[in-house]
């Protein structure tokens, strides 16, 4: 949510932060990101007009690249996160393969594409 009414928000402290620190951030950035997408989904779904509809949906999906971004800096910078991360999907395609939904979820791709792949 906007926090212009904190005269405080934005303001760089005097002093660059930790990893630590820096980490936090970045996981505000992601569900930043995440709360965006389910703000501009709900609206689109909301309204019956076409154009607004494609715009939403298009910046969401726009927000849904700027968090796998963020997750892949915090991969980067947390040493222990893919390993983390795997062992969460790994349990939930367990209980996925229990009520036989395993087929319904895609593997994940070997690599993402990014900016810097695309580059010629």
């Amino acid at each position: 949510m906007p926090e212009f009414v904190n005269p405080f928000s934005g303001v760089v402290p005097g002093r660059k932060m930790t990893d630590s620190e820096l980490l936090r951030a970045l996981r505000l950035n992601l569900a930043a990101e995440q709360e965006a997408v389910h703000e501009y989904m709900s609206h689109a779904d909301a309204t019956d007009n076409e154009l607004a509809r494609k715009v939403l949906i298009d910046i969401a999906n726009e927000e849904r690249v700027h968090a796998g971004e963020f997750q892949r800096l915090i991969c980067i910078l947390a040493k222990d996160e893919e390993a983390l991360l795997a062992q969460g999907a790994a349990e939930v395609d367990e209980l996925a393969n229990e009520q036989g939904a395993a087929a319904e979820a895609p593997a994940p791709p070997k690599t993402i594409p990014t900016i810097g792949n695309l580059k010629t």
